[in-house]
């Protein structure tokens, strides 16, 4: 051991010596005692940058006697310097960068363009700006050092002062050459944040809002910043749009049905053109349709191409009329497609969002820190994601016309804390016609009693919590148990055998099971686990369908489960079930083929929507954002959008969330009493895999 460490010093020291040995355009240093890389930069008159390529290892600090290489050509220009008189004006002066500096505050000190900069030191500025770079000052013609200059700059008439034209793309600010006024100018983009304003323009965060104190809290679009300069005119950087608002809304107008009966036909959302969208029922023909919408069979193919192959239940088809979400007839209120009485909505409605962006940590972080942030923060991502389709949901609000005023703040959100009370206090939330979040169950508790006296609806987006109650709180995230029993009406609607195949360990279903559904047989285990395949054969029953409920996700008793089914499939009607999501489904072990043979069915919260709609919606999401949606993304979409169209109804939102049911891209929301007090969404899919391994809605 004791020769391996030898052997190296021995072969570092041959090292050394070469390349001493080699290049004579590098003299030693020994560093003494409390000298820093500075102190010997300015010695040498060279810069730290100069230090550090050369000895790499000093970024992480020096010590006394330890050996330094300076660049030799720059000890002769130091002495050479030394002997001459050194001119006043330097045609190219030299700045070294200190820490914290920018490009920005480099320019501004030396009343240059940040682009000039860049273009004069492109080739040192490839990796970012360094602490202890020499960077290469254009020549000015004011002597002296660089805050002399600036205050000298600032009395300077205006003809002397480059003027900046404004931004007109996100991409890449315009600057002019011309030499007016020293006046930046940037107007905010859809999706730019500050961070990347800051660094397009070679600033800091801090620096950007010390100029625009208005966006401390809030970086509107259309809000026009000052970047360098002085504005003449004091509202020039005043807000173009408050807060994402959709602007110029016409109001949208509501049909509602006052002196008859009209059959129930599912209407989604209103076109810009005048159409809606019709969902078809079973039962529905083509003749059908021609006569209730007046249409030509020839006209409704042209607007629906797909009508060439027949009219299919659960089809969306484009029809003349004018309509809004979809009701049932067994509702005391029904929305008509007929050209009948229509009450236009005149009444500008208010919605304002609380999402937990947490900006105030986001502005600190560095580019670094920001992508490992992005990559790590779950719940930024989500945030972030939800946003994007809230956006969406705004712009489509906004196309159709809907009367209404968004409004975004920062929630602030964390497990311990948030700004929810303040936003409350200071923005007259209380005036609002619905609120949608924040996140966290516990401030949309908070939210929701701070409001409740004004009765302003507060929508919890994504918590399945069932917690503390209140008037005018809106669960919009069914609870689990929600589909449990989903699942078990639905079975029983169909008259059918219900046969549980129970696992030891889900105690809490089992019990769920007994309580609420009586009728249900559950099958007997051995004692070492395994499933009673003469007692699971006993409780099938002929002539009905038998659904065989699974809840376990042991490998072992699932395989055996479904071997008795597909066994049983000659002799009677079986189907199987699960009633949670279960992942031991997801593995190899259980084939998808033994899966879409007995055509399970489970409950879920969303549903695979291949409708003209969704697809519209996912191809302009992807052009937008680059990406296709999450389900947060859809999420955001959904919620957001449901709100809009109940809040612009000719009802309160309450009446809405009483009589309107309403599907979305993914989500069906379908808000029932909880209680006494508050609302719960009880809109769940029942699905069902298919022989094509597709996956179908049956209720």
């Amino acid at each position: 051991m004791k020769h391996r460490f030898l052997l190296s010093i021995l072969v570092l020291c041959v090292n050394t010596s070469i390349v001493f040995a080699q290049d004579k355009n590098y003299t030693r240093h020994t560093v003494a005692k409390g000298e820093s890389v500075l102190q010997i930069a300015t010695k040498y008159n060279v810069t730290p940058y100069d230090i550090y390529q050369l000895n790499p290892d000093a970024q992480k600090g020096i010590q006394e006697n330890d050996l330094i290489l300076i660049p030799a050509s720059a000890i002769k220009k130091s002495e050479n310097v030394a002997e001459k008189e050194r001119p006043k004006v330097s045609t190219n002066r030299t700045h070294i960068t200190k820490p914290k500096e920018t490009l920005y505050s480099i320019s501004r000190d030396y009343n240059i363009n940040v682009e000039e900069l860049k273009s004069l030191n492109a080739s040192i500025l490839t990796n970012g700006l360094k602490i202890g770079q020499a960077i290469k000052i254009p020549d000015s013609k004011i002597e002296g050092d660089p805050k002399k200059s600036s205050e000298t700059i600032a009395k300077a008439p205006e003809e002397s002062i480059v003027k900046v034209v404004e931004t007109k793309t996100a991409s890449s600010p315009v600057l002019s050459n011309s030499d007016k006024e020293n006046t930046v100018f940037h107007v905010v983009e859809p999706k730019e944040t500050k961070f990347g304003i800051a660094k397009k323009y070679g600033m800091t965060v801090q620096e950007l809002e010390q100029r625009n104190p208005q966006i401390v809290t809030n970086l509107p679009v259309g809000f026009k910043l000052l970047i360098s300069g002085v504005a003449k005119n004091p509202d020039a950087s005043k807000v173009v749009i408050e807060r994402p608002i959709v602007e110029k809304p016409k109001p949208v107008t509501t049909e509602i049905v006052k002196d008859e009966i009209v059959e129930t036909k599912t209407v989604r959302t209103l076109t810009k053109n005048g159409y809606a969208n019709y969902e078809v029922k079973s039962g529905d023909t083509m003749y059908s349709l021609t006569q209730y919408f007046k249409v030509t069979e020839e006209e409704l193919i042209q607007l629906n191409p797909t009508l060439k192959d027949g009219v299919k239940s659960g089809m969306i088809l484009k029809v003349p009329g004018k309509g809004t979400i979809k009701t049932d007839a067994d509702q005391s209120t029904l929305v008509k497609v007929a050209s009948k009485t229509v009450v236009p909505n005149t009444t500008r409605k208010s919605l304002v969002l609380l999402l937990p962006f947490n900006a105030a940590k986001i502005q600190s972080d560095t580019l670094k820190t920001m992508d490992v942030r992005l990559k790590k923060d779950a719940f930024l991502n989500m945030t972030l994601d939800f946003y994007s389709g809230a956006l969406m949901a705004i712009d489509s609000a906004k196309t159709l016309g809907l009367n209404v005023d968004v409004k975004i703040f920062d929630s602030e959100e964390s497990k311990v804390s948030s700004n929810v009370e303040n936003i409350i206090k200071n923005n007259n939330i209380q005036e609002a016609d619905a609120v949608v979040g924040p996140f966290y169950q516990q401030y949309i508790e908070k939210t929701a009693e701070l409001l409740s006296e004004k009765n302003v609806p507060v929508i919890s987006p994504l918590s399945k919590e069932i917690g503390k109650s209140s008037p005018n709180l809106f669960q919009a995230m069914p609870p689990s148990d929600f589909g449990k029993t989903a699942m078990f009406t639905y079975m029983m609607s169909k008259n059918g055998n219900i046969i549980v195949v129970s696992d030891p360990k889900r105690v809490y279903n089992k019990d769920f099971i007994s309580k609420n559904y009586p009728a249900a047989k559950f099958v007997t285990l051995l004692d070492n686990g395994a499933l009673d395949i003469a007692n699971l054969k006993s409780l099938f029953v002929k002539g009905v369908q038998n659904y065989v409920v699974l809840d376990s996700e042991r490998t072992g008793l699932i395989l055996g489960t479904t071997n008795v089914l597909l066994n049983e499939l000659a002799n009677f009607q079986i189907q199987l079930v699960i009633i949670e999501p279960n992942e031991t489904l997801d593995f190899e072990e259980v084939s998808m083929k033994r899966l879409t043979i007995l055509k399970l069915l489970y409950p879920s919260l969303t549903r695979e929507n291949n409708s003209i709609e969704a697809t519209h919606f996912e191809k302009k999401y992807k052009d937008l954002n680059k990406v296709f949606p999450s389900q947060y993304a859809v999420r955001g979409f959904d919620v957001t959008f449901d709100t809009l169209m109940r809040i612009t109804q000719n009802a309160s939102f309450v009446s809405a969330a009483d009589q309107i049911k309403s599907e979305q891209i993914e989500s069906k929301f379908e808000y029932v009493k909880k209680g006494t007090e508050g609302y719960i969404n009880k809109g769940v899919y029942i699905l069902e895999y298919q022989d094509d391994l597709s996956v179908k809605q049956v209720n």
